[in-house]
């Protein structure tokens, strides 16, 4: 049974990133009938932390000692976090409590100090879309998954952005303690206690701006034709080439096959659409090469874990959908 939370700390740690875990954990809402949780903030590196926001500092008098009797023990993000070195003895306090079947959560740069500990050899995690490049180097036996909010590799959860951050606490309280109360603390927070879809739909993926070496020419050309049906043997005839050499080089050089480059093109586009014009998602699938909409919802779910209205509604409001 969850009971004991405590919140570990290194210099430069993110107060939202922190706030997250003090809302979900650190509130005594007991009056409403909620569980509440012996919490505590404790500290990596002295009593008194330094912020990324200016002027603002955070004291506790709890250090790591502190985590040795902790059921959860949360990892903020913080400045720096993915290129700094951590404290031999706080990594080795995280591996203690995994060993002996604490769960340790990171919210989101939070990951690299799990992934320090070793916590992250072999297991499922979740990252930023925008650091999980970088954390595939550091911690090359971790099984990555950007796309999606969080990870639940019991003892390990890991979390992507800030907001991430909320659905795994969350996750964890209906785990622990069902579904009524995870709503309740969310009602409570005015969030959502389960959201739909995964980061995927919050990734920056711009069209390529540099053409490629060979098939640069046909990319462009494929963009502006993004609503047509077009065959690789129509492709390779553009690039004066034959279709299994232009299949060839496609792969070499944009590291995918021309039809899924297609399809992501299109779901690009009809993100934009979807965000920054009112057509109807049947006018969106036209001009996307989807066709319909029930083709261009089935891709939109499947790439980015939503559908296209609640996808709208996401960026531009409940009235836009």
């Amino acid at each position: 049974m969850l009971k004991n939370v405590a919140a570990v700390l290194l210099d430069g740690v993110h107060p939202f990133e922190l706030g997250v875990v003090c809302e979900v954990f650190g509130i005594d809402r007991s009056d409403e009938g909620l569980p509440t949780y012996d919490f505590a903030v404790a500290s990596a590196e002295g009593p008194t932390l330094g912020t990324h926001v200016g002027g603002l500092s955070v004291s506790t008098p709890y250090g790591l000692e502190r985590l040795e009797e902790a059921d959860l023990i949360a990892v903020p993000a913080g400045a720096d976090y993915v290129v700094r070195d951590y404290p031999p003895e706080l990594l080795d306090a995280l591996r203690r409590a995994a060993e002996r079947g604490a769960r340790v959560l990171s919210v989101c740069s939070g990951v690299f100090v799990l992934g320090a500990a070793g916590l992250l050899d072999g297991r499922r995690c979740s990252v930023h879309w925008k650091q999980a490049r970088e954390l595939a180097l550091r911690c090359p036996r971790a099984v990555i998954e950007p796309d999606v909010l969080y990870v639940d590799e019991d003892p390990v959860i890991t979390s992507a952005g800030t907001a991430a951050g909320i659905d795994a606490c969350l996750h964890i309280v209906r785990k622990e303690q069902g579904t009524e109360v995870a709503n309740k603390i969310a009602r409570r927070m005015v969030v959502p206690p389960h959201r739909d879809g995964g980061q995927a739909q919050y990734i920056e993926r711009p069209l390529p701006k540099d053409p490629c070496d060979t098939v640069g020419e046909v990319l462009v050309w494929m963009e502006q034709h993004l609503d047509e049906e077009v065959t690789v043997e129509q492709l390779a005839e553009r690039a004066h080439m034959s279709p299994r050499t232009f299949a060839r080089r496609f792969q070499q050089e944009t590291g995918t096959t021309p039809y899924r480059w297609v399809l992501r093109q299109r779901v690009l586009l009809a993100q934009r659409l979807l965000e920054g014009t009112d057509e109807t998602v049947d006018a969106v699938a036209g001009r996307t090469g989807f066709g319909t909409a029930a083709a261009l919802r089935h891709q939109f779910v499947r790439a980015l874990g939503t559908t296209p209205n609640a996808y709208r509604r996401t960026f531009r409001g409940p009235e836009a959908a």
